[in-house]
């Protein structure tokens, strides 16, 4: 039975686990319907809201140590035969964790093969989605903290209008979330484990009470944290993640300027559309409540248009626009904000009833106005959706 993507076994487990409800809420790894981007927005909304509300917000970005490598598979064979696999299937999965063996190559030479009792095979998709139904009811331990997991990424966060009483549940859920991967024999990295307050406007104080493990160790307090590839600050102002895209995007267009000699017109089109726009395109339905100070960096897009028009750079950024037929950075992000709405609506992706609400009336939308004509584009389904071009989201 092929195990890896497009395996037809895989598909009937997965489409199991889907229609019997097996994932918690809280689970969005490796999911029909679920994505980075609608895991972030999820913990991004609860964290605005309590910072709407006035109250402190804490959370704990929590890292495993070799979390893939240590499921115990007796444990994981238990799980599957309450979720009501039939004797078949479990033996089935028994053979397919039997007799694995690794070994290391280094310098053209072999070691021996050595026995792998534990751990899921990686580089599948049914790897990573046993691993989500052996944590899925990790969760359940987060008591009056709210939790979040993407596969092996989890983070536990609270509010309250108290700083001590955040910190308070905040210590008593990451005890109690600590135990139960304890009893799933999956260890903590401390080191990597880290601590962020949100603060907007209210008073903290210095030095915040340490949050602890359960072997006493202190867990760092950060204020910039790379959660499922987003740069999120204390403040929210995602000035740290900006810079990162900023940075990359002028490192490409200095090397693509650097050998522009070697492309044709029609090759620099498809450089920038396939090594610039996915680096500004990636999380920017979250990174768009940042100020248009922060926003406006990202016109580093403007030199990629120039390296393909040839165009000066006392151009201004309209008629650039109109060179390419490319719609304005602004334009993408409120479009696929759109889409992200849209394909909830459809129940394409995870319904996050609440979040729409609340972050559109963080001034998210204000209607664009288009250059050119829909048709005239090679970016139309990027450009405002209109009339029947819903049906092609």
């Amino acid at each position: 039975m092929p195990l890896f993507k497009g395996g037809g076994g895989v598909r009937q487990i997965t489409d199991h686990f889907e229609s019997h409800h097996t994932f918690s809420a809280m689970q969005s790894g490796f999911r029909a319907g679920h994505a980075c981007t609608s895991a972030t927005l999820k913990v991004l909304n609860d964290i605005l809201t309590a910072i709407d509300k006035k109250q402190y917000c804490a959370a704990v970005f929590i890292d495993l140590a070799k979390n893939f490598d240590s499921v115990n598979h007796h444990m994981l064979i238990g799980r599957l035969d309450s979720l009501g696999f039939s004797n078949v299937c479990l033996a089935w999965f028994t053979n397919y964790f039997s007799d694995r063996v690794q070994c290391v190559k280094s310098e053209g030479l072999l070691s021996g093969p050595l026995a792998v009792s534990m751990g899921v095979p990686q580089g599948s998709i049914l790897g990573p989605t046993l691993f989500s139904v052996y944590i899925n009811d990790v969760a359940l331990a987060a008591g009056e903290s709210l939790i979040h997991h993407y596969a092996d990424d989890t983070i536990l966060y609270t509010s309250a209008p108290s700083l001590d009483t955040v910190l308070t549940t905040l210590q008593t859920s990451f005890n109690a979330i600590q135990l139960s991967f304890r009893g799933l024999q999956l260890l903590l990295n401390t080191s990597k484990t880290k601590c962020m307050l949100f603060n907007r406007s209210l008073p903290a104080p210095a030095l915040p009470s340490n949050i602890t493990t359960l072997d006493s160790s202190d867990l760092e307090y950060v204020d910039n944290y790379k959660h499922l590839g987003v740069w999120l600050d204390c403040k929210l102002s995602f000035q740290t993640h900006i810079k990162h895209p900023q940075s990359k995007v002028k490192s490409r267009i200095g090397f693509l300027f650097r050998s522009k000699a070697s492309f044709t017109h029609a090759a620099k089109h498809t450089l920038v559309k396939l090594t610039i726009l996915p680096i500004l395109d990636f999380g920017n339905v979250i990174y768009k409540i940042a100020s248009n100070t922060l926003l406006n960096k990202l016109d580093v897009y403007h030199s990629a248009i120039r390296f393909v028009t040839k165009a000066p750079y006392t151009t201004h950024h309209c008629d650039l626009y109109a060179l390419v037929c490319w719609p304005s950075l602004h334009t993408r992000r409120q479009t696929h904000w759109l889409q992200v709405i849209y394909k909830t609506l459809l129940g394409k992706v995870t319904p996050l009833s609440q979040l729409a609400g609340h972050l559109s009336g963080i001034s998210l939308w204000s209607p664009p106005k288009p250059i050119l004509p829909l048709a005239a584009s090679p970016f139309s389904s990027l450009l405002p959706i209109t009339g029947t071009n819903y049906k092609n989201l």
